[in-house]
């Protein structure tokens, strides 16, 4: 087994310490897959969305809101055709995202019709 470019036979170790090193690299793992979370908007909708079907169109507005996220970029405009999930990515999981990151946060939406 490699972990962190590191060879580990781990059939080498006791019992309890295989057992111990497994139950580590899960938590690792969980780290991980939690930092994902936290640190991009394409996983955290894949997170709380498991149905999710990933389109082209999506990871592109999935990196202007992680670049929203980061301060890079101050004012995003969509312009799609219905059905494309930008009220669902936009209205309801950026906000629930960003929030979650920074609870303190205030979001203020605007749309052109109801």
């Amino acid at each position: 087994m490699q972990l962190e470019g590191i060879d580990i036979d781990i059939n080498k170790l006791p019992a309890e310490a295989r057992k111990e090193f497994l139950r580590y690299k899960i938590k690792l793992e969980e780290k991980r897959k939690e930092s994902a979370i936290r640190n991009d908007f394409m996983s955290f909708v894949k997170y709380v969305w498991p149905d999710f079907i990933e389109g082209s169109h999506h990871k592109i507005m999935a990196e202007k809101f992680n670049k929203v996220a980061r301060g890079e970029l101050k004012r995003v405009i969509i312009n799609m055709a219905p059905r494309h999930t930008k009220s669902e990515f936009s209205s309801y999981l950026l906000p629930s995202w960003m929030i979650g990151k920074n609870p303190k946060l205030k979001i203020i939406q605007a749309t052109h019709t109801t």
